[in-house]
């Protein structure tokens, strides 16, 4: 098998149609030096048997099965045993380009950073469509801990520093840390903030690769949550804790905070309003009162700067504090999502 250079762990879980895919795209890599902990999380439908089957045939790929522990859990398992210099988290419902490993792997040896992040593409389906939106800043390598610290409000904005999908980690600098994936609802964001805490040398390409899969009607995404707005409300307050860890007080790192914070208000009143929510009317009205009269709100509004015009107007109701009329509008917006995605895919990427 030679050495290996990359550790590709993916969690598996109730995703028997695109499993095959996804490995099918770690296979296709021109980057020959991996293996790939494929941890079936005990799934319910034939995905640990579809991996069983790869695993057959490449000895490079190897199935973990346990019971049912969540993504965090079934990350750490393979952590425990990844042979790699480097480690990229993989989810079982998406795909990669056949160059990704490869380009990543190179900007890691030449930069030798710790942290590789590239662009990557939002692949929403429709019907018997797809559109399909790049999501990248810019090619950078940061050598200091305090010049990316200062640059990375813009990889937060354009959601490159969320996942784990589009990032080649150093293994070696995970252990150190002693650094593992909370059990928690999206987990990957702690853990990247974990991370990237005391991160020296960083590199950003424009180059994307990886294609996240969107408007799954079974995805976890598009499922209603009743904790929805506790979550966003916890990460607001990593985000803001380790900014002021980082010494940054202010400047548009706080804008950028705020902004998207208001911006996940609207998405929190949404999940209310879903024709999937399990709450009464009541007890909508209520949750939706809560939300508006959050301080944070008010700070948020004062701070964050619109960049469209219709988010600002997506927002006089949330200045009001008029319960009915962000009722009325967050019912809008489901009904756009719910019905047309297309839609709802260009208006979220042009806010």
């Amino acid at each position: 098998m030679g050495d290996i250079k990359i550790s590709v762990i993916m969690p598996v879980y109730n995703v028997e149609q695109y499993v095959g895919k996804a490995i099918e795209s770690v296979l296709g890599q021109t980057f020959e030096e991996w293996e790939l902990l494929a941890v079936d999380d005990g799934t319910k439908d034939r995905s640990g048997e579809i991996c069983d089957e790869y695993a057959a045939r490449d000895a490079r790929i190897h199935v973990i099965h346990k019971e049912n522990g969540g993504a965090p859990s079934a990350r750490n398992a393979a952590i425990e045993i990844a042979r790699g210099e480097y480690v990229y988290f993989m989810d079982s419902d998406d795909w990669a380009e056949s160059g990704m490993l490869s380009g990543m792997y190179a900007l890691a040896e030449k930069s030798r950073a710790q942290l590789v992040v590239c662009g990557y593409y939002i692949d929403t389906c429709y019907g018997g469509g797809q559109l399909s939106e790049k999501i990248s800043v810019d090619d950078k390598v940061y050598e200091s801990a305090e010049s990316f610290r200062r640059e990375a409000h813009r990889y937060f904005d354009r959601n490159m520093l969320y996942t784990p999908w589009n990032k080649l980690y150093r293994l070696d600098y995970i252990r150190e840390q002693g650094l593992r994936f909370p059990d928690t609802l999206w987990d990957d964001f702690p853990f990247n903030i974990s991370y990237i805490r005391k991160v020296q040398r960083v590199a950003v390409t424009t180059d994307a690769w990886y294609h996240f899969i969107r408007a799954r009607a079974d995805s976890e995404t598009a499922a209603y949550r009743p904790n929805v707005y506790e979550k966003r409300e916890e990460e607001h307050g990593w985000m803001l804790e380790l900014y002021r860890e980082w010494g940054i007080a202010d400047g548009p790192a706080f804008e950028m905070i705020y902004r998207r914070y208001i911006e996940r208000l609207v998405g929190c009143v949404a999940n209310v309003t879903s024709s999937k929510c399990t709450l009464s009317g009541r007890e909508r009205r209520a949750a939706i009162r809560k939300m508006l009269h959050n301080p944070n709100v008010d700070t948020a509004l004062h701070r964050a700067r619109p960049r469209s015009g219709y988010m600002k107007l997506m927002l006089v109701p949330i200045r009001l504090k008029c319960t009915w009329l962000t009722w009325l509008e967050s019912a809008v917006i489901t009904f756009v999502k719910e019905h047309n995605t297309r839609l709802f895919a260009k208006l979220k990427a042009g806010r």
